[in-house]
This record gives C-alpha cells, sequence and structure tokens, in this order.
C-alpha cells in the first residue's frame, strides 16, 4: 500500500514537471560557447530555426530571417539560429568559422547558437521538444518553429515555406504584445 502511494506520488510529481516544461525552460551553449538560458527569450515571441551556410535555402532564409529580427526584435521577437550539419553535410565550419560568415555575409543581428544535431538518437533536448511538441521534425535545413511569449510551440514549417509566408503570424503574436503592454501602462 505504501508502495503504491509512493508511486503514485512520484507519477503526480512528473506529471506536474512535464506540464511545466516549455521551450524557455531549456539551456544551450551560443556559438561563442557560452551556456545560455533560454528563459532570457520569455515574454517575446521565437522563431528557432535550424540553419547551414552551404544550401540552396541558405541566402533567402537568411535575408529574410535577418529583416524578420530588424522589423520585430529584439524586446518582442527573435531568432533563435542553430547550425546543423546532418542534412547534407552543408554546415561543415566550425560554430567561430560560422559565426563569422553569418554575420559578414548576411549582417546577423539574431542569436545564433553552437551547432548540434536536430533529430535522431544524439539530437538535442532543445529539438526532441520541439519535435515531440509540434509533432514535426526537421527533414532538412531551415525548419522553422514558432515559440509563443511562454514558450509554447504554435506552428512549424519545412524550408519549402518562406520566412516571408510566417512574418504575418510573427507580426500579429508582436502586436498582441504590444497591445497587452499598453493595457497595462
Amino acid at each position: 500500500m505504501l508502495l503504491g502511494m509512493l508511486a503514485a506520488l512520484i507519477s503526480s510529481f512528473l506529471l506536474i514537471e512535464a506540464k511545466e516544461k516549455d521551450f524557455y525552460t531549456f539551456k544551450v551553449v551560443n556559438s561563442r560557447g557560452r551556456l545560455v538560458s533560454l528563459e532570457k527569450y520569455r515574454g517575446s515571441v521565437s522563431l528557432v530555426v535550424n540553419v547551414a551556410s552551404d544550401c540552396g535555402f541558405t541566402e533567402e532564409h537568411y535575408r529574410d530571417l535577418q529583416q524578420l529580427q530588424k522589423d520585430y526584435g529584439p524586446y518582442h521577437f527573435n531568432v533563435l539560429a542553430f547550425p546543423c550539419n546532418q542534412f547534407g553535410q552543408q554546415e561543415p565550419g566550425s560554430d567561430k568559422e560560422i559565426d563569422s560568415f553569418v554575420r559578414r555575409v548576411y549582417g546577423v543581428s539574431f542569436p545564433l547558437f553552437s551547432k548540434i544535431a536536430v533529430v535522431g538518437t544524439g539530437a538535442n533536448n532543445v529539438y526532441k521538444y520541439l519535435a515531440e511538441s509540434s509533432g514535426k521534425e526537421p527533414d532538412w535545413n531551415f525548419w522553422k518553429y514558432l515559440i509563443d511569449v511562454s514558450g509554447k510551440v504554435l506552428d512549424a514549417w519545412g524550408p519549402g515555406v518562406s520566412v516571408k509566408d510566417i512574418k504575418p503570424k510573427v507580426a500579429e503574436l508582436v502586436r498582441g504584445i504590444i497591445l497587452k503592454k499598453k493595457e497595462e501602462l
């Protein structure tokens, strides 16, 4: 009986803990090797993207992602980029090389994290969470996950969906943040 009660208590605790987990509860390493808590982005909208420097989608996506960051960030919105070399070996450089390349060529001002695996047994926990929450797992570079202010995954799109197509959804969410803040004043 005591064992049964203990098992129920542990089960309840795990269920509560699972409910509390969201995108912003994770910690990741940035492109400069520093551990970063994603909690710092809570309260803003995030577009999480697995990026690659040598892909047919690179030019359009990086330019449009930077424009989106320029239009809506950094107070209410952030692109969060995670380099990945799993698809076509199209992100072969080191973190330092990737960081230098995207800042020089595309003027990237959004956060860039350390290169990670986004699928398979070695997938980073952030991407495991994104895939489980959305029911959509990346199958190529430039998968995009839209995260709300509380860390909930709202939607996901493959590389065939342009950043420009997602922009109205981002604009609507950012507008909601701004209106809520005005109401609070």
